[in-house]
Protein backbone atom coordinates (compact mmCIF):
# COMPACT_ATOMS: atom_id res chain seq x y z
CA UNK A 1 0.00 0.00 0.00
CA UNK A 2 1.46 3.42 -0.89
CA UNK A 3 2.33 5.83 1.88
CA UNK A 4 1.35 9.51 1.90
CA UNK A 5 4.30 11.89 2.19
CA UNK A 6 4.97 15.61 1.98
CA UNK A 7 7.80 17.63 0.44
CA UNK A 8 8.55 21.30 1.16
CA UNK A 9 9.97 23.86 -1.24
CA UNK A 10 11.22 26.40 1.29
CA UNK A 11 12.08 29.93 0.21
CA UNK A 12 13.86 32.50 2.43
CA UNK A 13 12.21 35.23 4.45
CA UNK A 14 13.33 37.85 1.91
CA UNK A 15 10.68 36.48 -0.45
CA UNK A 16 13.08 35.36 -3.21
CA UNK A 17 11.21 32.44 -4.89
CA UNK A 18 14.38 31.44 -6.80
CA UNK A 19 16.31 30.45 -3.65
CA UNK A 20 15.39 27.17 -1.96
CA UNK A 21 16.58 25.10 0.98
CA UNK A 22 17.82 21.55 0.44
CA UNK A 23 18.96 18.93 2.91
CA UNK A 24 21.38 16.05 2.36
CA UNK A 25 19.98 12.78 3.67
CA UNK A 26 21.85 10.77 6.28
CA UNK A 27 19.33 7.89 6.19
CA UNK A 28 18.16 5.31 3.68
CA UNK A 29 16.81 5.33 1.06
CA UNK A 30 18.84 7.81 -0.97
CA UNK A 31 21.41 8.30 1.80
CA UNK A 32 23.88 11.03 0.76
CA UNK A 33 21.51 12.61 -1.78
CA UNK A 34 20.16 16.15 -1.60
CA UNK A 35 16.40 16.53 -1.27
CA UNK A 36 13.54 18.73 -0.22
CA UNK A 37 12.67 18.51 3.47
CA UNK A 38 9.67 16.30 4.11
CA UNK A 39 8.50 12.91 5.18
CA UNK A 40 5.55 10.72 6.04
CA UNK A 41 2.14 11.99 7.09
CA UNK A 42 1.28 10.58 10.52
CA UNK A 43 -2.04 8.92 11.31
CA UNK A 44 -4.83 11.49 11.67
CA UNK A 45 -2.54 14.35 10.64
CA UNK A 46 -3.39 16.77 7.85
CA UNK A 47 -0.94 17.20 4.99
CA UNK A 48 -0.47 20.86 5.93
CA UNK A 49 0.33 19.98 9.54
CA UNK A 50 2.69 17.22 8.37
CA UNK A 51 4.72 19.51 6.10
CA UNK A 52 5.04 22.15 8.84
CA UNK A 53 6.12 19.46 11.36
CA UNK A 54 8.60 17.81 8.97
CA UNK A 55 10.22 21.15 8.11
CA UNK A 56 10.62 21.93 11.82
CA UNK A 57 12.02 18.45 12.58
CA UNK A 58 14.54 18.52 9.72
CA UNK A 59 15.57 22.20 9.61
CA UNK A 60 14.26 23.97 12.77
CA UNK A 61 12.55 26.49 10.45
CA UNK A 62 8.93 27.53 10.75
CA UNK A 63 7.24 26.82 7.41
CA UNK A 64 4.69 29.57 6.98
CA UNK A 65 1.72 29.57 4.65
CA UNK A 66 2.34 26.21 2.96
CA UNK A 67 0.71 26.36 -0.47
CA UNK A 68 -0.09 23.13 -2.30
CA UNK A 69 1.79 22.74 -5.61
CA UNK A 70 0.96 19.23 -6.90
CA UNK A 71 1.14 15.53 -6.11
CA UNK A 72 3.83 13.16 -7.40
CA UNK A 73 4.01 9.38 -7.57
CA UNK A 74 7.19 8.03 -6.05
CA UNK A 75 7.64 4.37 -6.99
CA UNK A 76 11.06 2.83 -6.38
CA UNK A 77 10.83 -0.99 -6.32
CA UNK A 78 14.60 -1.26 -5.82
CA UNK A 79 14.11 0.41 -2.41
CA UNK A 80 10.75 -1.26 -1.69
CA UNK A 81 9.36 2.30 -1.60
CA UNK A 82 5.99 3.48 -2.90
CA UNK A 83 4.52 6.82 -1.88
CA UNK A 84 2.36 9.64 -3.11
CA UNK A 85 4.16 12.89 -2.31
CA UNK A 86 2.20 16.10 -1.78
CA UNK A 87 4.46 19.05 -2.57
CA UNK A 88 4.03 22.44 -0.93
CA UNK A 89 5.91 25.72 -1.28
CA UNK A 90 6.22 28.48 1.29
CA UNK A 91 8.54 30.62 3.37
CA UNK A 92 10.94 29.37 6.02
CA UNK A 93 11.34 31.70 8.99
CA UNK A 94 14.01 31.64 11.65
CA UNK A 95 17.53 30.24 11.41
CA UNK A 96 18.03 26.74 10.09
CA UNK A 97 19.86 24.16 12.16
CA UNK A 98 21.37 20.86 11.14
CA UNK A 99 19.32 17.98 12.56
CA UNK A 100 21.84 15.10 12.38
CA UNK A 101 19.32 12.29 12.98
CA UNK A 102 18.18 12.55 9.35
CA UNK A 103 20.24 15.31 7.74
CA UNK A 104 24.03 15.53 7.23
CA UNK A 105 24.11 18.91 5.41
CA UNK A 106 21.74 21.77 4.79
CA UNK A 107 21.95 24.83 2.58
CA UNK A 108 20.36 27.42 0.32
CA UNK A 109 20.63 26.97 -3.45
CA UNK A 110 19.31 28.82 -6.44
CA UNK A 111 16.58 26.96 -8.28
CA UNK A 112 18.95 26.65 -11.25
CA UNK A 113 21.62 25.02 -9.05
CA UNK A 114 19.08 22.65 -7.48
CA UNK A 115 17.72 21.57 -10.87
CA UNK A 116 21.24 20.51 -11.89
CA UNK A 117 21.79 18.32 -8.81
CA UNK A 118 21.09 14.58 -8.54
CA UNK A 119 18.18 14.72 -6.11
CA UNK A 120 16.53 12.00 -4.02
CA UNK A 121 13.10 10.54 -4.73
CA UNK A 122 11.22 12.48 -7.45
CA UNK A 123 12.35 15.84 -6.13
CA UNK A 124 13.76 16.87 -9.50
CA UNK A 125 10.26 16.57 -11.00
CA UNK A 126 8.84 18.55 -8.07
CA UNK A 127 11.33 21.37 -8.65
CA UNK A 128 10.67 21.31 -12.39
CA UNK A 129 6.95 21.78 -11.67
CA UNK A 130 7.80 24.59 -9.24
CA UNK A 131 9.89 26.30 -11.93
CA UNK A 132 6.92 26.04 -14.33
CA UNK A 133 4.69 27.50 -11.60
CA UNK A 134 7.04 30.48 -11.19
CA UNK A 135 7.04 31.11 -14.94
CA UNK A 136 3.24 31.53 -15.00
Amino acid sequence: MPKATVAAIITPEDGNPDRILLTKRSVRPFEGHWCLPGGHIDDYETAEDAVVREVMEETALRFTTPTFLAFFNEIFPEYNFHAVALAFHGTGTGAYQLMPEEVEEIGWFTLHEALAMPLAFNHLQILQRYAEHLAL
